[in-house]
């Protein structure tokens, strides 16, 4: 069972896969219980669209990668070890490191990032949305 003071460590290397997008992305909120990052790419009502974000919570932390909610073909290769961390369509809660599902992450995390990379991409959602 994991220990509560476990859980900061585990924001801490879960921000870590988001690390290599802060560049050219924004990061909306940093502290020590949210990191949000958003594209630079704004929804219809000049809301920006949420690239992913990781909260600590009380008893575990929430990785969240919207490119899993806009496309959830993404998530169709979730390993079975993945998929029981999942929580609706776009969050994974975890109570401790584990590299193995951190590596996963990382590998889903960069193919997001290069879809809401994708200028066509982003117009689709707005056509979608009208």
């Amino acid at each position: 069972m994991a220990n509560k003071s476990d859980l900061p460590a585990v924001f801490v290397r879960l921000k870590k896969i988001f690390a290599p997008y802060e560049k050219r992305m924004a990061i909306a909120q940093n502290t020590d219980t949210m990191y949000m990052l958003n594209t630079g790419y704004f929804l219809k009502k000049k809301y920006p669209l949420m690239f992913g974000a990781v909260r600590l919570g009380k008893n575990y932390v929430s990785y969240h990668l919207m490119s899993l909610y806009m496309l959830p073909e993404e998530g169709l290769t979730l390993s079975p070890e993945l998929k029981k961390r999942k929580q609706g369509k776009a969050c994974f809660n975890f109570k401790e490191v584990d590299e193995k599902l951190f590596k996963e992450l990382a590998k889903l995390t960069k193919a997001g990032a290069k879809r809401f990379s994708d200028k066509e991409f982003l117009e689709s959602l707005n056509q979608m949305r009208r």
